[in-house]
């Protein structure tokens, strides 16, 4: 059924033609019965039949056809009451639904002058002047109300099917805007997924190769050592390997996502550290202020930016050098420090940031922090080393 509908909408004069064959018919069985003008009452059949079916494939011609057509009827006192009368009704709709403007206001004329000039050229009375007026008067408004019901039939169906157009390109407009936002999305995902591997592999191969190296140095005069080193370096693999999986797994099914452990925070900074001083930075930590839960945003802000930053301590900060990492926890913010004393490129820190010269490690920091509209201040450390702080708003944050 929905495809016939669908069919027939599409072949408009397949319809048309069909409710224009039931009128002809009509009028075939009055020009049967008819006596005297029977030719013309079927040539004025088969006319109203083409127009009728054509009438909105160009319903201002046909609207121009209709009136000439009916003025050539009024003219030869041809009956009016007939089967093709039906079709002036239908001009009269066409013109309002389907036509241009100066279409639709001459079928409002038409149906206005209708009556009246069907009763000049019909209509007799015998009475006085002024009731047979009056008599005129009000059969011609009865003869016009059928055509100006369906003129305002017309203009209500014009106005329903501009309505629903409008409906159908707002729609098909969100449609868009929904399939763009989706895009924007999906790289906005992909991107902080990019930050994620980025974080996770910098710092944890990081790790790995100060141990590695560290192996190789004392492999001879302290294989215990060496094996603490080693057993790191699986420790820190396969960390690093269990991190990716989960972000990896991002990608694939969101019901895949709950199988992985849950993205890190304030509360695996000593994890992070121990790891690094077993990696040889010897890092101080404290806290100050009322240490509380804070949003998963800011959690995993606060240690991505942490681990991104002594990741850079490891690579720029030279021998010799220590690092301290401070969170002071305020009212309304959330203060973290992270700074070194090493006497390595300056430079380095400020353009590589942590990647090897590509300059995405402070970038990454600053896309974090303002994704929860902190800020960050990066640069040299009065008396040596690099200093990092970023400012979260907690308030803002929630």
């Amino acid at each position: 059924m929905h495809r016939l509908n669908a069919w027939l909408r599409g072949h408009p004069m397949v319809v048309d033609g069909a409710w224009a064959s039931i009128v002809g018919f009509l009028t075939l069985l009055a020009a049967v019965a008819e006596d005297g003008s029977r030719i013309a009452l079927l040539g004025i059949g088969a006319v109203m039949f083409v127009l009728m079916t054509v009438r909105r494939r160009w319903p201002d011609v046909v609207v121009v056809a209709g009136i000439a057509l009916g003025l050539l009827q009024v003219a030869g006192r041809i009956d009016q009451n007939t089967p093709p009368a039906i079709g002036y009704l239908v001009f009269c709709y066409t013109g309002a639904a389907f036509g241009r403007t100066w279409t639709s206001r001459l079928a409002l004329a038409a149906g206005l002058t209708a009556g009246p000039l069907s009763v000049a050229a019909f209509y007799h009375s015998d009475a006085g002047m002024a009731h047979g007026f009056l008599q005129q008067a009000f059969v011609s408004a009865l003869l016009s109300s059928p055509f100006i019901l369906c003129w305002a039939w017309g203009r209500l169906t014009r106005v329903r099917r501009a309505y629903l157009t409008e409906l159908e390109d707002r729609a098909a407009r969100l449609e868009r805007e929904r399939d763009a936002q989706a895009k924007v999305a999906v790289a906005a995902e992909r991107a902080r997924i990019a930050r994620e591997l980025h974080d996770v592999v910098a710092h944890n191969v990081s790790v790995m190769i100060v141990q590695a190296d560290g192996a190789a140095y004392v492999m001879d005069n302290s294989p215990h050592q060496a094996k603490e080193a080693l057993a790191t370096i699986a420790s820190t693999g396969r960390q690093a390997l269990v991190e990716m999986r989960r972000l990896l797994g991002v990608l694939r099914t969101a019901d895949a996502a709950e199988e992985y452990v849950p993205q890190p925070g304030v509360e695996e900074l000593p994890d992070l550290l121990d790891q690094v001083r077993t990696a040889g930075l010897p890092v101080e930590f404290s806290t100050s202020g009322e240490v509380r839960e804070l949003p998963r945003g800011v959690e995993l802000t606060v240690y991505r930016i942490v681990q991104e930053a002594l990741t850079n301590v490891r690579k720029h900060g030279g021998p010799n050098v220590t690092a301290r990492v401070a969170v002071d926890f305020g009212d309304r913010d959330l203060n973290v420090l992270i700074e070194d004393d090493g006497r390595g490129s300056t430079d380095a820190h400020l353009t590589a940031g942590g990647t090897d010269g590509l300059g995405h490690g402070l970038i990454g920091m600053r896309e974090r922090i303002g994704m929860v509209s902190g800020s960050l201040d990066a640069g040299p450390r009065p008396g040596g080393g690099f200093r990092i702080r970023a400012v979260l708003p907690l308030k803002t944050a929630r």
